[in-house]
């Protein structure tokens, strides 16, 4: 992956709102999230607030990067690695002062989880656009994808599950079924936000590149596709059809444009021809001119024989 400089201040600014989200918002209210932050939440609970969360997370996070070395290369360590010491600093700099005000700083627990998710999402989105990780899960996943066919989600979904379920054997002054009675709902919780952080996660990243795919079918082609480069500054391209009923040669307008342009391609269309037939769909991404660059480290050989 092409890293520059602007992606690594990119990634410092997600990394630290979702340490932020994570210390100010989750934390508070004693719920354990996914991924070793849930595992470092585990350990302070447990230890009585005696070993830090950042500590925990730091520690397992090199661990896993120590097995993970040969298996998924030095690239990937080094990279992970950056990420994985802003986020110990990020977390490290954080949860002292705010377990230390004594009181949530959103009393409200479900806001406040919400919340913590979002901006825990946010910046993970903010830091994987950029070519940037977090450690936990993603290595356990990118090890486990190597020996099996589990894709890398489902292994992260599985892993998430299981350490938030460990909140049920955190120290408890009553009887199992007390302890069952109080631990769900904090279960339930913990749940809840590892998927509002995926979600707002895949928000971030997919709405980064997300686009819009036009086929057009019109006898007035001409006059959509030149008042769509003229008006629009897209490029169409035209496709030779044949409607199946009618046995009738037709033109396809096809365009690519960013979502946000679409409604400026639908007035085209609707004031040349209010009867054309369109196809809408959404695509992850469009690489090329005029759209995003796909960042991608070509190797020496390649780039050589390219330029002879």
């Amino acid at each position: 992956m092409l890293v520059n400089s602007k992606d690594y201040l990119m990634i410092i600014l997600g990394l630290l709102c979702y340490s932020l989200g994570f210390s100010a918002f989750i934390l508070p209210h004693k719920v354990v999230i996914g991924g070793l932050a849930g595992v470092g939440t585990l350990v302070y609970f447990a230890t009585d607030g005696f070993i830090p969360v950042a500590v925990t997370q730091f520690v397992c996070n090199l661990l896993l990067l120590a097995c993970a070395y040969k298996l998924v290369g030095r690239q990937f360590v080094l990279r992970t690695l950056f990420g994985v010491i802003v986020v110990a600093l990020g977390i490290g700099s954080t949860e002292g002062f705010f377990m230390g005000l004594g009181h949530p700083l959103v009393p409200d627990r479900v806001v406040s989880i919400v919340l913590g998710g979002i901006l825990c999402g946010v910046g993970v989105g903010t830091s994987f656009i950029h070519n940037g990780s977090s450690g936990g899960t993603d290595i356990v996943a990118a090890m486990v994808s190597k020996f099996s066919n589990v894709s890398v989600g489902r292994t992260m979904i599985y892993v998430d599950f299981f350490i938030v379920s460990l909140s049920i054997l955190l120290p408890f002054e009553g009887t199992w079924g007390e302890r069952i009675e109080a631990r769900v709902p904090t279960i339930v919780y913990g749940i809840t936000v590892t998927f509002v952080v995926s979600y707002v996660c895949d928000q971030i990243i997919n709405g980064n590149r997300r686009a819009t795919q036009f086929y057009i079918f019109s006898p007035k082609w001409r006059e959509i596709a030149d008042k769509i480069l003229s008006e629009a500054n897209r490029g169409c391209t035209i496709i030779d059809g044949q409607g199946w009923f009618t046995k009738h040669d037709v033109k396809i307008v096809m365009v690519y444009c960013r979502k946000i342009e679409s409604v400026t391609i639908f007035r085209i269309i609707k004031s040349i021809d209010n009867d054309a037939f369109v196809s809408q769909g959404n695509v992850n991404g469009v690489y090329g001119k005029g759209f995003d660059h796909v960042k991608i480290k070509m190797k020496k050989a390649e780039k050589s024989a390219g330029k002879q």
